[in-house]
């Protein structure tokens, strides 16, 4: 079942879903809120806005906000944030009451709706369609409160705290001035409103045989495989499932674990090198990465053919809709020589990053790496991400056979060189990765190609494994799962293109090395997808390295590359968490905001 048509009855939530005191004074022809959720397609509705809400961003908005690139849009949010914007009163970071309102709905649903409103007059099908939308109410709680936790938690008065845990509907006699929960208490929420959907929902939303009816169902008295198809079958690919869950249970597990909050709660590295390991031995761990899943965005075939009815590829564990074809990635991210805005600049401190073909570092002696030639024989995701000066990019002329080369050099005859106006490179770089290449902008020649958008990825949670089984037991130590931090990053670098890893070898038992090449192989592999603004905080890293860029000049053997500082990040060391919104502060006593914050 597609999600964007379930969303689509999110628009009766601004009619129903508030507290009862939203329809007083009754006057005549008005319904109350418990009338209203007697129609089944409203009390959905409700459960239906946490799917709405969802914490996931198709673009690159908190990666701008990082040292791997900017944006030449002067009036992006982000980027005010990023240097030296961020306040209590204008966070682009935060969803901390937009989270709280979702939370709301969710309440309200297990209050009035699950367990009441008849979904089915068939009795069979009525229990199983309470349970699938009551199991998936209890997921999408369990998300919204770790997406708030993962924002806002944080240090305050000396002490490590969550978000206020609210698992109620606040109604009008409520007393709404609720104060924060400990971290620990939160994350204790989050794993039981799991377990309750676990109960309830099934690993995969699939079809199946009469034989194959699990005996959980046989004892709710379903008969016919039709039965339970309707419910847990393949309509329903694309929404929640224990499978999803899992992976979900993993990520909060690693942030549980993670510097900045490890000790806050029980959750420590081993528990979160299980979790993720939960996830893995189902796909058979290492054999079961994805050989072309680095390029999941550009696997024409896959997208094209195979993203059809809620399926995932090899690669993706949960995705968003496939939308209908269009170019507005590429108008965002092409150089303008191809008609593009070249919105977003990947830094040069991300393109030092990606090691040479051997593996080694190219601040080690034994990379080979040559100043005077900085893009050859390189780790081939380079290539792959960004488009850098001199590389092919865009379709391939018709005449030439050949793709547009693109220069960012100074000096370049075209616009896509350095700062030659609005829409030219700040850095000396341009994005490669999220685009579809066959895509054309020419005037009167324009082509449009699908995309979609991955929420989770296997390779992320390959990543989770990797950082808390280094942290847990060491670099080369499987505690059974038969797969190591080390096996894991070797096999995620032969798929990128190092195949004689010489530098991984050679630090395979240095669980310190090896904690600085995990998270550098999460900083490539999972780049422009919003995940380095929370691993940096999660890590307590430096926040504060300028955006750095190349100047390029000359031509061949002249070929000069100059290094320069772009743009500083701001940050304050109060500025590993998000802001309570100072609003919300002002408002509520029992309210306590995160230290520093406070403006």
């Amino acid at each position: 079942m597609k999600m964007k048509n379930l969303i689509k009855l999110t628009s009766l939530l601004i009619v129903f879903a508030a507290c009862d005191d939203v329809f007083e004074p009754q006057i005549e022809n008005n319904r109350d809120l418990d009338a209203l959720l007697e129609v089944n397609s409203n009390a959905m509705g409700l459960m239906i806005a946490g799917y709405s809400r969802l914490p996931y961003i198709n673009g690159t908005e908190y990666d701008i906000a990082t040292d791997d690139a900017l944006t030449n849009d002067e009036g992006s949010y982000y980027r005010k944030a990023a240097i030296g914007g961020w306040t209590s009163y204008m966070d682009p970071f935060g969803r901390y009451a937009y989270d709280r309102q979702t939370l709301q709905y969710l309440n309200i649903f297990f209050e009035k709706a699950a367990g009441q409103t008849v979904w089915s007059t068939t009795t069979v099908d009525n229990q199983l369609l309470d349970d699938r939308f009551t199991g998936e109410a209890y997921a999408l709680r369990a998300i919204h409160l770790f997406d708030m936790l993962r924002r806002h938690a944080g240090p305050a008065n000396g002490t490590t705290l969550g978000v206020p845990n609210l698992t109620h509907s606040e109604t009008a006699g409520d007393n709404f001035n609720v104060s924060r929960a400990s971290f620990q208490e939160c994350i204790d929420q989050i794993y039981s409103d799991f377990e309750e959907a676990k109960k309830r929902l099934v690993l995969d939303n699939d079809d199946i045989k009469n034989s194959e009816i699990p005996q959980r169902f046989k004892d709710l008295g379903v008969t016919s495989a039709t039965t339970y198809n309707r419910v847990y079958g393949s309509s329903m690919r694309g929404r929640l499932s224990n499978r999803i869950i899992e992976a979900i249970e993993a990520q909060v597990a690693l942030f549980a674990a993670s510097p900045a909050y490890n000790g806050a709660s029980d959750k420590d590295w081993n528990f979160a090198a299980e979790k993720a390991a939960v996830v893995l031995d189902r796909i058979g761990g290492v054999a079961g990465l994805d050989p072309h899943g680095n390029t999941w965005y550009a696997n024409a075939d896959e997208i094209d053919k195979d993203v059809v009815g809620g399926y995932c590829p090899k690669e993706i564990l949960w995705r968003g809709d496939r939308g209908n074809d269009d170019n507005n990635l590429e108008i965002s991210y092409y150089p303008p020589s191809l008609n593009g805005n070249g919105s977003v600049n990947p830094s040069q401190n991300l393109v030092d990053a990606f090691p040479m073909k051997n593996g080694y570092p190219i601040t080690d002696d034994a990379s080979g790496y040559n100043p005077s030639n900085p893009y050859q024989d390189r780790d081939p995701r380079l290539g792959l991400y960004i488009v850098y000066d001199g590389a092919g990019f865009g379709p391939v002329d018709g005449q030439t056979k050949q793709k547009s080369i693109i220069s960012t050099a100074e000096d370049a005859i075209t616009e896509d060189g350095l700062n030659k106006s609005v829409k030219s490179t700040k850095t000396g770089y341009y994005l490669r990765k999220h685009v579809r290449e066959e895509t054309s902008l020419s005037t009167g020649a324009e082509t449009k190609q699908f995309h979609y958008m991955a929420r989770i990825r296997y390779t992320e949670i390959f990543l989770d494994y990797a950082e808390a089984a280094n942290e847990a037991w060491g670099p080369d130590k499987d505690n059974g799962h038969g797969y190591s931090a080390y096996t894991v990053i070797k096999a995620i670098r032969q798929r990128g293109g190092i195949e004689n890893d010489e530098y991984l070898e050679s630090i395979k038992t240095d669980k310190n090395k090896m904690r600085e090449l995990i998270r550098n192989e999460r900083r490539i592999e999972l780049c422009f997808e919003n995940h380095r603004f929370w691993d940096l905080r999660r890590w307590k890293a430096n926040l504060t390295e300028p955006v750095k860029g190349v100047r390029i000049t000359g031509s061949g053997s002249t070929k000069k590359y100059e290094y320069f500082e772009v743009e500083k990040r701001d940050y304050k060391d109060y500025m590993y968490c998000c802001p309570i919104p100072e609003e919300e502060i002002l408002k509520w006593s029992a309210l306590i905001q995160n230290d520093g914050w406070s403006n």
